[in-house]
Order: structure tokens, then C-alpha cells, then sequence
């Protein structure tokens, strides 16, 4: 972005569960937007933070596939002063944080970094381009742990 405009992001977390500081959540993508080599498109960026059924349904409705995923991200429109959209998942990121020991906040942020890839113009459809977006995930995940930008997510399911 780097017009010197803070952009406007819009969080909607229907889950109790799940709670975190939306100021953190903010810095976040303010961080991402001045200190990233790439950008996503101007205006205000939506962001869901829903639970695995929700997010099944949106993959349902929109891709045809109810299958659980981690991210879907919608683009926006510059008419419309809207960058896009970042749909998490984050009983996905709360299933694969316990069963692989990682903490549950860098899990769940590097959700919202993949999703911000995806706006800046970054695919996964193909084993190439999957490997070029997890490499740029890798590279600005170390940038914002080593700038401590990494929002604290507390989520406490019904198990």
C-alpha cells in the first residue's frame, strides 16, 4: 500500500471461542503494508475468522469443494475501495497447531499472511507456484515473529 494511508481492516469473528486484540490484529496488516516487497490492492480488507462448518459451507458455495481448508481468499474491488477478503479457519489452525506441537497464534497468522499473499497477486494452484508462495509465507512470517507482530489468539473449543 505505502500511500501513508492506514487501511481499514474489517474483522468479523462470529466464534466466543476465539478471542484476540483487534488492534494487534490491525498492526498486523499495517505491518505487512509498509514493510512488505509486495502489496495488495488499496482500500479496506475484510477479514472472517470462522469455525470449520462455516468455512466448509464458503468453500461449498464459492469453489464447489465442502472439504476443510485453511484459507480462502476473495479479491476485492478498487471500484469499491476494497483490497478483499481473508476467510481462516481456525479450527484448522487450532486442529493443526495440537497435533503438530506449534503454537496456535503463529499457526493462525501465518493463515492471514497466506491469504495477504494471495491478494498481492501469489497462487498455489500448482506445485510451482506453491513453492514460490510458501517460500514469500517463510520470509514474511520470520519478518513479523522478528518484529514481534505475531497477534496472541486465545481459542478454547468445546472438545
Amino acid at each position: 500500500m505505502r500511500t501513508g494511508k492506514k487501511r481499514n481492516v474489517q474483522i468479523y469473528n462470529p466464534c466466543k471461542a476465539l478471542e484476540f486484540n483487534h488492534q494487534a490484529v490491525d498492526d498486523l496488516f499495517l505491518f505487512l503494508d509498509e514493510a512488505a516487497s509486495h502489496s495488495i490492492p488499496t482500500g479496506d480488507l475484510s477479514l472472517a475468522f470462522l469455525d470449520q462448518e462455516a468455512h466448509c459451507q464458503l468453500h461449498a458455495d464459492f469453489l464447489d469443494d465442502p472439504t476443510p481448508t485453511d484459507v480462502i481468499t476473495f479479491p476485492g474491488d478498487p471500484k469499491e475501495d476494497l483490497a478483499g477478503e481473508i476467510c481462516v479457519s481456525i479450527d484448522t489452525a487450532y486442529s493443526y497447531a495440537k497435533t503438530h506441537t506449534s503454537d496456535f497464534s503463529k499457526e493462525l497468522t501465518l493463515y492471514l499472511v497466506h491469504g495477504w499473499l494471495h491478494l498481492a497477486g501469489f497462487d498455489d494452484l500448482n506445485e510451482k507456484d506453491r513453492q514460490v508462495m510458501k517460500k514469500q509465507e517463510q520470509v514474511y512470517m520470520s519478518t513479523v515473529e522478528t518484529n514481534g507482530k505475531v497477534p496472541l489468539f486465545k481459542y478454547l473449543p468445546n472438545e
